[in-house]
This record gives C-alpha cells, structure tokens and sequence, in this order.
C-alpha cells in the first residue's frame, strides 16, 4: 500500500498556522513576564517571609507542582465560573500559564537567592540600603543570573505545554493544526509541520531569552 503525503494541502492554510504561532508566542510572553514577576515575589516570600507567609506560599507551590498543567487549566476555565468569574479561552489560558509557571519559577528563584553570599547583603547593608533595594540591588541580579538557563528551560516547557489550551477552543498552534487536519484530514502532515514549528520556536525563544537575560536583568 502506498501513501502519498501532501504537506502543500496543510500549508496551504498558512494564514490559520500563523495565527497560531502568533498565539502561541503571545501566551508564551504574557505568562513569562507575570509569572517570573510573580515567581521573584514567591521566592522571595519563602526565603524571607514570615511563617504565615512561607506556609501559605509553600502549599501553593506544591500544588502547582504536583497536578497536571491540564487539571489547572480546566479548573481555571470550567470550575471557575461555578464561583461566578467566567472567562474566555484566551484570559483562563494565560492565567492557567502564569499559575503554573510562577509556581516553578518561585523554587528555581529561591536556589538563586539562598546561594548570595552573606558577606554581599552585609556590604550592602553597611551602605545604609534598605531592605527592598538590598534584594531588588544586590540579590535578585546575581541570584537570576545563577538560575538563568533552568527558568529558560521552565518558560520554554510552559510554552510547550500551551498546546493543550487547544481543548479550551484557545486559538494557538495546536489548535490551528488539528482544525486543519480535521478538514483536509491530512493527519500527519498537519502535526508533523506544527511539531517542527514547535522545535523551531523552542530554539528561537531559548536563544532570544539567554541573550535578553543577560543584556537587560543581571549582566555578565
């Protein structure tokens, strides 16, 4: 039995592909920023928070950490609204993305920020800086820089996992390969030209973030 492969008829709906290569990049730049935004602060609740503070982020991070991305998603965009706050595709599927990143990026932050040396916040302390510019100063820069490739690797599997925001009628790549299967049913063809542009935008995003992490947040 032969099988001929036609990629033009998948590629043929390049408008819908890059719609959804535009989503993906989109989500992917919102849940970065608010979540690494949002991780710093969780990080820095666990290593100089008080108890009440520890505990409570503590439990959150653990739960993020320990349920699957999809769980969170569905609860964001189907339990919610049973609570009253209804939201579209798009807005629980950043929300879903920014929970589950903030959790990972608060534990990779802290490894960086436990790692400064006394003797640094010591220094800084004898300069008469206060606390918020000793950690904003003095920590964060040096503790991002140590942890720099592991929070790229997690925003990069964030934007990964963002394929299944797909099953909330999110329009991002995925979603856009699997309604063009589902009229040309060219299968195949479909997901094997969404899997390169998924590695494509995994090397692209990696290289842009280890070049803007060091350019513009810590230095060398």
């Amino acid at each position: 039995m032969r099988v001929a492969f036609d990629f033009l008829a998948v590629l043929a709906d390049w408008p819908m592909l890059l719609t959804g290569v535009a989503w993906t990049l989109g989500l992917t730049a919102v849940s970065a920023l608010v979540g690494v935004v949002v991780g710093v602060a969780c990080a820095w609740a666990r290593a100089h928070g008080q108890a009440w503070l520890k505990l409570l982020v503590g439990v959150y991070v653990e739960l993020i950490r320990n349920t699957p991305f999809i769980v969170q998603l569905f609860f964001v965009f189907f339990g919610l609204p049973a609570a009253g706050v209804k939201l579209s595709p798009e807005a629980a599927s950043v929300i879903a993305m920014v929970i589950n990143l903030s959790a990972y990026a608060a534990e990779i932050i802290r490894a960086g920020i436990e790692a400064t040396p006394r003797g640094q916040i010591e220094a800084a302390q004898s300069l008469a800086l206060n606390r918020v510019q000793i950690f904003l100063r003095v920590v964060l820069p040096p503790a991002l820089g140590k942890v720099w490739p592991a929070l790229v690797s997690q925003i990069i599997i964030v934007m990964l996992g963002s394929a299944v925001c797909g099953q909330i009628s999110t329009p991002e790549l995925s979603y856009a390969a699997n309604l063009i299967q589902s009229r040309n049913f060219r299968a195949f063809e479909a997901f094997l030209i969404a899997t390169a542009i998924y590695l494509a935008l995994s090397i692209a995003v990696r290289r842009l973030l280890n070049w803007l992490g060091p350019k513009f947040l810590f230095g060398r």
